[in-house]
C-alpha cells in the first residue's frame, strides 16, 4: 500500500515554492478580472510582481470583518466571488453570517488528502456527521471522502439515536465529524445495546481534539486524526500517524494553499516557530481569496514530518487571534452576543462562558439585568439558539458581577487535557 496520496506530497520544498509563486500572478491577474471586489482590494498594486513570499507580504490582510462588511454592502459576495463559476455549483452560509460559494472542480476543498493521511483507504465507508444544512462542512469533507473511492453516508448533525441506528446497520469503518460526536454515539450505542465496534478510524475537524479524548478513541480501537478546515479554503492543513497509528508532531499544510503566519492585527509575517495569526492565500477561481486571515493562532514547526511528506507543517490551532470562538463545530463572534442584547433591553450586559462537561462543549450566557428588570431565561435561552443555531444555558448574574475586562467571549477549555 502507498504511503501517500501524491507525489506532490514528497516533492522538494524549493521545488513547491517555485510552482505556487509561478502560478499566484497567473491566478491573480485572472482573478482580478473576474471578482471585482477583489480588484478594488488590490487596486494600484502590481500583481506580476507577487512571486515570492516577501513580494506577498506586502499585499494588505483581509480579516473576515471586513469581508463581511464588503458583503453586507454588496450582497451576497462582496463582489469577491466569480459570478460564472456560480451556474450548477451550491452557495452555503457561515455564520457571520458569510456567504461562499462551492469551487469549480470535484474535491474544491482538498479534503481527499487529509482521509488518505488519516489512513483511510478506496472501499472504506464512512459516517459523515457534519452538517449539511446551510454551512459547506459537510460538503467538503463528502466530497473528498468520495474523490478519494470512498462510499459516504451523508448523516448530517443531531438525531443521534437514529444516527446509531443508522451506523449500526450500515457498519461504517470510518468515522467523520466534531471530534466529540462520535463518543456522543458510542456512549448512546452503549446504553442501546447496538454495536459500534466496526468504526476503525476517524477524521475530525472544527474543534478541539482533546489528548484525553483521542486517547479514549484509542483504547476503544479506534484511530483519530483531525484536519484544520474553513469554510473559504477546505482542507488547510492536517495530520499523519506513524506506522503504529500514533499522530506525529503538527498538521502538514496541504498543496492547494499558501500559508503565512503574521503578527496578529498586522500583515507581518513572524519567525518560524513564534505564534501568529494563520493568513490563507489560495486558488479557487469560483472565490479567489487573497492574503485571508482566519482569526486562528498557530506556528511554524520547524523541520519536516517524520512521515516524509515534505511541506510545512503548523503547530495546529492555538486559540482565537480575536474573540469568535468555534463551539460545537460553529463559529460564535462577538457581534452575536450583541445581537442578542439589543433584542432583550431587560439586559444591559452579556458574556458567553465556553467550557467542557466532560468531552462535550458546552456555552453558559451569562446576563446582567438592566434598571432592576428581570429578564426571563427561557426568551433567553431561545434568542441564543436562534442566533447562534447552537443550544446553551443562561445564567443570570448580579448586577456589576461581570468582569469588566473586555472580554465578549470567554473560552475556559483547557486544551492541555
Amino acid at each position: 500500500m502507498t504511503a501517500f496520496f501524491d507525489t506532490a506530497e514528497t516533492q522538494a520544498p524549493a521545488d513547491r515554492e517555485k510552482a505556487l509563486f509561478e502560478a499566484l500572478p497567473r491566478f491573480l491577474e485572472t482573478a482580478t478580472k473576474a471578482a471585482p471586489g477583489l480588484a478594488r482590494w488590490l487596486g494600484g498594486i502590481d500583481l506580476s510582481a507577487i512571486i515570492s513570499r516577501q513580494a506577498l507580504a506586502t499585499l494588505p490582510v483581509l480579516r473576515k470583518a471586513e469581508l463581511m462588511e464588503f458583503q453586507q454592502a454588496n450582497p451576497p459576495f462582496g463582489g469577491f466571488a466569480d459570478p460564472a463559476a456560480l451556474a450548477g455549483s451550491r452557495v452555503f452560509q457561515s455564520p457571520g453570517p458569510l456567504w461562499e460559494p462551492q469551487g469549480l472542480k470535484a474535491d474544491h476543498g482538498a479534503a481527499a488528502r487529509a482521509f488518505f493521511a488519516a489512513g483511510i483507504r478506496p472501499g472504506d465507508i464512512v459516517h459523515n456527521a457534519f452538517a449539511y444544512h446551510m454551512t459547506p462542512g459537510g460538503f467538503i469533507l463528502d466530497e473528498g471522502a468520495r474523490a478519494l473511492g470512498c462510499t459516504v453516508f451523508p448523516a448530517g448533525t443531531g438525531n443521534t439515536d437514529m444516527q446509531v441506528e443508522a451506523a449500526a446497520s450500515l457498519k461504517p469503518s470510518v468515522y467523520c465529524g466534531t471530534p466529540d460526536f462520535l463518543k456522543v454515539m458510542l456512549d448512546r450505542a452503549t446504553d442501546a445495546g447496538k454495536d459500534l465496534s466496526f468504526f476503525r478510524r476517524g477524521l475530525v475537524s472544527g474543534g478541539a481534539l482533546f489528548p484525553s479524548l483521542r486517547t479514549e478513541y484509542r483504547e476503544r480501537g479506534i484511530d483519530v486524526l483531525q484536519c484544520y478546515a474553513t469554510a473559504e479554503f477546505g482542507v488547510i492543513a492536517y495530520e499523519s500517524a506513524a506506522g503504529d497509528g500514533t499522530p506525529l508532531p503538527g498538521m502538514i499544510i496541504n498543496e492547494h494553499v499558501i500559508i503565512e503566519i503574521v503578527r496578529p492585527g498586522t500583515g507581518d509575517p513572524v519567525p518560524d516557530g513564534e505564534v501568529g495569526e494563520v493568513v490563507v492565500t489560495g486558488f479557487n477561481a469560483a472565490y479567489p481569496l487573497v492574503r485571508l486571515g482566519t482569526g486562528d493562532l498557530s506556528a511554524i514547526l520547524p523541520g519536516a514530518s517524520p512521515c516524509g511528506r515534505t511541506n510545512a507543517r503548523i503547530k495546529g490551532w492555538m486559540g482565537r487571534a480575536d474573540q469568535r470562538t468555534k463551539i460545537k463545530g460553529m463559529f460564535v463572534d462577538p457581534k452575536q452576543v450583541a445581537d442578542i442584547v439589543r433584542r432583550h433591553p431587560e439586559i444591559a450586559k452579556a458574556r458567553l462562558v465556553v467550557g467542557r462537561d466532560g468531552e462535550r462543549d458546552t456555552m453558559v450566557l451569562h446576563v446582567e439585568p438592566a434598571n432592576g428588570r428581570t429578564p426571563e431565561k427561557a426568551a433567553l435561552e431561545a434568542s441564543l439558539r436562534d442566533v447562534t443555531k447552537l443550544g446553551g444555558d443562561v445564567q443570570i448574574a448580579m448586577p456589576g458581577s461581570l468582569p469588566n475586562d473586555g472580554k465578549i467571549i470567554a473560552d475556559e477549555r483547557d486544551y492541555a487535557k
